[in-house]
């Protein structure tokens, strides 16, 4: 399969979940938001479910390619410039719907030890940053002696439950961040470590 066929497929994947959502999306859907045939997709991949775990590869590729380098000149501010990247996904139109989907997909993991993996590299890649990013803090005398790797579980969490509050009640992610920064003023930061803009 040539890289434009992978790409037009990936694309048609998300038009048709922003517009059917997952539980009633096919392969049908799908095809109609390409230029191929639905026996051209089922020609690449045999199931919807082939496609969708193509397709989260694609958006993990693309996930972690936007927050592997986060800002900032000393570790708090890295930390929050990588919980701004990972808060506010690339501005679309129909991004809520897209959301929304992906909310879906999150919630078939129980029963899909594939979907299950795929949805893990998200959570594992955000867990190492922010671990390495906490370590280095704590290195430097920016952040209190704490133990990485329960802040960096802390901050999985985070970042799921203001995907799920986003969906399902319209919460923004600015909400989010408030708490964010002063969770890291009040808990993180030493006394004489560097302080964290507000905005």
């Amino acid at each position: 399969m040539t890289d434009d066929t992978t790409d037009e497929l990936i694309n048609a994947t998300y038009a048709a979940l922003c517009r059917h959502g997952y539980a009633d999306l096919t392969m049908q859907d799908i095809a109609d938001e390409s230029t191929k045939s639905k026996a051209a997709l089922h020609y690449h991949y045999d199931t919807k479910q082939d496609l969708l775990l193509a397709f989260l590869a694609a958006l993990y590729e693309d996930f972690t390619a936007r927050l592997r380098e986060p800002e900032g000149d000393d570790p708090a501010e890295r930390l929050v410039a990588f919980v701004d990247r990972a808060l506010t996904p690339p501005a679309r139109d129909d991004q809520r719907a897209f959301q929304t989907a992906i909310l879906a997909i999150k919630a078939q993991v129980p029963y899909d030890d594939a979907f299950g993996e795929r949805i893990g590299e998200f959570d594992a890649f955000v867990h190492d940053q922010c671990r390495s990013i906490v370590a280095e803090g704590i290195e430097q005398g920016v952040f209190h002696d704490v133990d990485p790797d329960r802040v960096a579980t802390f901050l999985v969490t985070l970042f799921n439950g203001a995907h799920v509050r986003w969906v399902t009640e319209g919460q923004s992610a600015e909400v989010t961040r408030e708490l964010f920064v002063e969770y890291v003023r009040s808990q993180l930061l030493a006394d004489d470590g560097s302080e964290v803009a507000a905005e």
